[in-house]
C-alpha cells in the first residue's frame, strides 16, 4: 500500500498528555536508553522483554508480589514463562489497583435496547462482588473450579465474573442467544461447578425466554452443583418452576444469606487459569483456549493504558457480548479506573441512533465497535457529525474484520473530524491484539497502525521469510509474549496446541491472518489466511473484495469463496442486495469493473450469486469456510456456532455453480 496523507494527526498537546508518551520518558529513564519516538520503543520492548514487561508492572502498579525472576526459556514458544515467582489476583488488581475508582462514582452503567438502565458505583460493584465471592466460597468453588455464565451483557456478569476469579476460579462465559447445542458444546467440556443464567433477554424489539433452553443445558452439565439465575425479564421464579432442577435458585436466593463485607483475593501465579474462551469457527467442537492470569493482565494494561489512552474517569463502551473476547477485554477497563458502559441488545433498534444517543447521555470517551457497525451506520444514511454532540468521545475503535478504507472515510466525514480512530486486530486465541492503534501516532486511511508493544509481529512469506513492504503473507508473532495461552483445556500433551499455532512455522506463533506492513509502518489485515483464495495459484484475501464491492449502494454485504472447479479455483461472490435490488447483467457488469479497477483482474469472481442471507458467527464474523464446505457438499460442523445457521441452505446445490 503507497505512503499516503494520513486522515488524522494527533496535535503536540495531545500527543504530550498521553499515557504513551508518559510510558516511553519512564522506559527511557529506567533502561537509560533514549526512544524519539513509540517505533523505538517497540524495537526495545522485544528486544528486551523482560525489561519491558517488567517496566510495564510497575509503570501500572500492578497489585502483588513479582518476585526476582522476569522470564525464564525467554526464546521458546510455546513454553517460555514470564514473572515464574509472582503472585497476584486478577481481580484485586481491577479493583483495588492505584487507578480503580473509588466511593460513589460510576463504575458500571447498563442500557437495554428498552432503555431499561441501570447504574453500579464502585462501592455497590465492590459491594456485590463480596456477596458474590462468599455464595461461591460457601457453593465450594476453590481456585482451578470453571464457573460457567450464560448471559447477557449486565452488570451482574461483570460482578460474577470478579467474584470467582477473586477466588482463583477459571471464569468462562457465552450469550444467551447461544443454542442448546452450541453451550454444552463449550460448558460440557470444561465441566462447571457453578452456571449462571438468565431467566431471558430481549433483540430487536422481541423478549426472549429461556425458559425451554435451560432445562436441557442443565441436564447436560452434571458437574454444575448450583445453577444460579438471574432476573432479567422478571422471570426467574417461573423459570425455576419450569426447568424442574432441584439445583437451579435465584441470584436473590443464592446470596440471601450473605452481607457485604471486606473483600480478600487468593494471590496465586502468573499462569494460574482466568479465562477460558472458545474458538468460533465451524469446523469442528471448539477448542477450549484457557488464558493466564497474569499475561491477560499486563497486557490488557498495556492496550488500555498506552495504546488505547484509557485513564482514570474515563467512559468507555464497547459493543459486544459475553461470547466475544471483546468482553473480557472491555471489562478491565476497571484497572484503569474507567466507567464501563454496558450494552445488551441490537444497536439498530429501534433506529440506527441508539448506540449514539447512548454515547451523548454518558459522555463516552471510547467507542468501541465492529467493522460491521460501522459499514451500516454508513448505509443507514446516519451522519451523527450533524445529529449528535459526541463532544466528548476521543477515540473509536473497530475490530471483529478488516476496517475498509471507505468507513475510515466515513468515520471521519461523518461522526467526528478529530478523533482516533483505531482499527484492532488479535483474537480469541491471545485475548488481546496483535495490531492496534496508538493515539500519538496518525492514522492512515484503511491501515492499523501498528503492532502491539512487546509482540514481535512479522507478515511472512511462504517460505518463511520477512515479506517486502506490501507484500502479503501470514502474520506471525515470532518472540513470545505473555498473553500466549497456557493450552487448550484437556490437551493434556499440548499437541492440539501447538498444531493450531506452531505448525506452519517451528516456534513461531502463526495467527491465521492473511496481510502486509505498509510503508507507513502500519499493517493491513486481508482476511484470514484459512480463507485465501486461490485462483491460478496467487492467494487473494477476501477483504480486499468486500472492500470494493460493498461501496456500492446495490450491495448491503457480500461473501467471497474460492471453488474447486476444473482443477483449478475460481472466485465465487455472493451478494446480499439492498432491498429492492436485483441481480441483472447490469449490476453483474458494474460489480466486475468496480473490483477490476479498485483490486485486480484476479480477484474478479468467475461467478456472481443473489442471496437473501450471510451466515455469521455469534460474534458476527462472516464464515467463509462454512459456506465452502456447503458448497463443496461438505458436512459444517459446529453449526451451533453460527448465529443464522439455516443460512447454509440457500448455498446447497446451487445449479450456477456446476458449471
Amino acid at each position: 500500500m503507497a505512503e499516503t496523507a494520513p486522515l488524522w494527526t494527533p496535535s503536540p498537546d495531545l500527543i504530550g498528555a498521553a499515557t504513551m508518551t508518559a510510558f516511553r520518558a519512564f522506559a527511557a529513564e529506567r533502561s537509560g536508553l533514549t526512544f524519539p519516538d513509540t517505533p523505538a520503543l517497540h524495537v526495545w520492548s522485544i528486544a528486551e522483554p523482560a525489561a519491558f514487561w517488567d517496566a510495564i508492572w510497575d509503570f501500572f502498579g500492578v497489585v502483588g508480589e513479582k518476585g526476582d525472576r522476569r522470564l525464564i526459556d525467554g526464546d521458546r514458544m510455546p513454553g517460555a514463562r514470564f514473572f515464574p515467582d509472582a503472585r497476584l489476583n486478577f481481580a484485586e488488581n481491577l479493583l483495588c489497583s492505584v487507578s480503580a475508582g473509588t466511593g460513589d462514582g460510576d463504575a458500571l452503567v447498563f442500557r437495554g435496547e428498552d432503555a431499561v438502565e441501570a447504574r453500579w458505583s464502585w462501592n455497590r460493584l465492590r459491594s456485590e462482588v463480596s456477596r458474590l465471592q462468599q455464595a461461591l466460597r460457601d457453593a465450594g468453588v476453590v481456585a482451578g473450579d470453571r464457573v460457567a455464565a450464560l448471559l447477557p451483557n449486565v452488570p451482574e456478569a461483570v460482578a460474577a465474573m470478579l467474584a470467582a476469579v477473586s477466588l482463583g476460579a477459571v471464569w468462562s462465559s457465552a450469550s444467551p442467544d447461544f443454542g442448546v447445542r452450541g453451550v454444552l458444546d463449550r460448558f460440557g467440556q470444561i465441566r462447571p461447578k457453578v452456571l449462571f443464567a438468565v431467566d431471558g433477554y430481549r433483540y430487536a424489539g422481541k423478549r426472549i425466554s429461556l425458559a425451554e433452553k435451560l432445562g436441557e443445558i442443565a441436564s447436560g452439565l452434571p458437574s454444575a452443583a448450583h445453577i444460579v439465575i438471574i432476573d432479567h425479564l422478571g422471570e426467574a421464579a417461573t423459570v425455576i418452576e419450569r426447568m424442574k432442577d432441584d439445583r437451579a435458585e435465584t441470584l436473590s436466593d443464592f446470596l440471601v444469606d450473605f452481607d457485604a463485607a471486606p473483600l480478600t483475593f487468593e494471590r496465586l501465579s502468573f499462569d494460574q487459569p482466568l479465562f477460558i474462551l472458545f474458538s468460533s469457527g465451524t469446523t469442528g467442537v471448539p477448542k477450549c483456549i484457557v488464558h493466564r492470569s497474569g499475561g491477560v493482565l499486563l497486557q490488557h494494561l498495556k492496550e488500555l493504558g498506552l495504546h488505547s489512552d484509557v485513564n482514570a474517569g474515563d467512559r468507555l463502551f464497547y459493543f459486544t457480548t459475553l461470547g466475544w473476547m471483546m468482553w473480557n477485554w472491555l471489562v478491565s477497563g476497571l484497572a484503569r479506573g474507567a466507567t464501563l458502559l454496558l450494552y445488551d441488545g441490537s444497536p439498530f433498534h429501534p433506529g440506527p441512533n441508539v448506540l449514539l444517543d447512548y454515547a451523548d447521555a454518558e459522555r463516552m470517551t471510547h467507542f468501541g465497535t465492529s467493522a460491521k457497525y460501522i459499514d451500516a451506520l454508513k448505509k443507514s444514511g446516519a451522519r451523527p457529525i450533524e445529529s449528535h454532540d459526541l463532544r466528548t468521545l476521543r477515540a473509536m475503535m473497530s475490530t471483529g474484520s478488516p476496517l475498509v478504507s471507505e468507513s475510515f472515510d466515513f468515520v471521519y466525514r461523518s461522526i467526528k473530524a478529530d478523533l482516533h480512530l483505531a482499527s484492532i486486530s488479535g483474537g480469541t486465541d491471545i485475548v488481546s491484539c496483535f495490531v492496534l492503534g496508538n493515539p500519538t501516532r496518525p492514522v492512515h486511511r484503511g491501515e492499523i497502525q501498528g503492532p502491539g508493544l512487546g509482540l514481535a509481529v512479522e507478515v511472512w512469506n511462504d517460505e518463511g521469510r520477512p515479506a517486502g513492504i506490501g507484500e502479503k503473507g501470514e502474520l506471525v508473532c515470532t518472540r513470545p509474549f505473555t498473553s500466549m495461552p497456557l493450552g487448550f483445556f484437556d490437551d493434556r500433551d499440548g499437541a492440539r496446541y501447538r498444531a493450531a499455532y506452531f505448525e506452519r512455522f517451528a516456534e513461531v506463533w502463526c495467527h491465521g491472518d492473511f496481510a502486509e506492513a505498509t510503508s507507513n509502518g502500519g499493517i493491513v489485515i486481508h482476511g484470514r489466511s484459512d480463507a485465501t483464495l486461490n485462483p491460478g495459484g496467487v492467494r487473494i484475501g477476501t477483504a480486499e473484495i468486500y472492500a470494493q464491492v460493498e461501496t456500492l449502494s446495490e450491495v448491503h454485504e457480500s461473501l467471497a469463496i474460492g471453488q474447486d472447479f476444473e482443477g483449478d479455483v475460481r472466485v465465487v461472490l455472493f451478494l446480499r442486495l439492498a432491498p429492492g435490488v436485483v441481480l441483472d447483467a447490469a449490476l453483474e457488469k458494474t460489480v466486475r469493473t468496480r473490483i477490476r479497477t479498485g483490486a485486480s483482474p484476479r480477484h474478479v469472481p468467475a461467478r456472481i450469486v443473489a442471496v437473501t442471507e450471510i451466515p455469521r458467527t455469534k460474534s458476527g464474523k462472516i464464515v467463509e469456510l462454512a459456506v465452502r464446505d456447503v458448497v463443496h457438499g461438505r458436512t459444517v460442523k459446529n453449526v451451533e456456532a453460527l448465529a443464522n445457521p439455516e443460512a447454509l441452505d440457500l448455498y446447497r446445490d446451487l445449479a450456477v455453480l456446476r458449471t
